[in-house]
C-alpha cells in the first residue's frame, strides 16, 4: 500500500453515466373530416280535427213592440231581432223576424303523409400524406416521427 492508503493494483476506471431527457413535439398523424347526411322518411299522422260552422234560421215574428228588443242568447243560439218601422195612423215597432245563429261543432278524422328529416354525422379519418406537416400555430413545417 502506498501513503494514500490505496493498493497500487487497484485501478479506478471511469464509467459513463446515462441521463434521460424528454423533448415534446407536436406530431400530426392524420386528419378527421366530419360531414352530415340528412335522411328523410315519411310518417302517417292520424289526428281528429275540430271544425265549427254556423246554421242560420230565419223565423218570421210579425209582432208589434214598443222598443227594439236586445240581442240575446238562448243556449247555444244567438237571437238577433230585426225591426222595421211601419207607417199607420200611429207609429209602432214591429218585430219583423228573428235571425237565429247556432254554433255546431263536428269532428272529423284527418290523415296526411308528412316528410320528416333526420341528420347523421359521418366521420372519415385520413392519414397524413407527407412527412412534413404544417403546424397551424406557427405555419412552419414540423418533422414527423418518420423523418427522425
Amino acid at each position: 500500500m502506498n501513503s494514500e492508503g490505496k493498493n497500487p493494483e487497484d485501478v479506478a476506471i471511469p464509467l459513463f453515466e446515462e441521463q434521460a431527457s424528454v423533448v415534446k413535439r407536436r406530431v400530426v398523424t392524420g386528419r378527421v373530416q366530419v360531414s352530415t347526411i340528412t335522411r328523410e322518411h315519411d310518417q302517417m299522422i292520424d289526428e281528429v280535427l275540430e271544425r265549427e260552422h254556423v246554421e242560420i234560421e230565419r223565423t218570421p215574428i210579425n209582432k208589434r213592440v214598443e222598443a227594439a228588443p236586445a240581442v240575446r242568447q238562448e243556449g247555444d243560439t244567438i237571437v238577433i231581432p230585426i225591426v222595421e218601422e211601419i207607417l199607420v195612423l200611429e207609429r209602432h215597432l214591429m218585430v219583423k223576424e228573428e235571425v237565429r245563429v247556432r254554433r255546431v261543432l263536428s269532428n272529423e278524422n284527418h290523415r296526411e303523409r308528412v316528410t320528416l328529416r333526420r341528420q347523421e354525422a359521418t366521420i372519415t379519418r385520413d392519414p397524413v400524406e407527407s412527412s412534413a406537416v404544417q403546424n397551424p400555430q406557427t405555419d412552419k413545417a414540423v418533422k414527423t416521427d418518420k423523418e427522425t
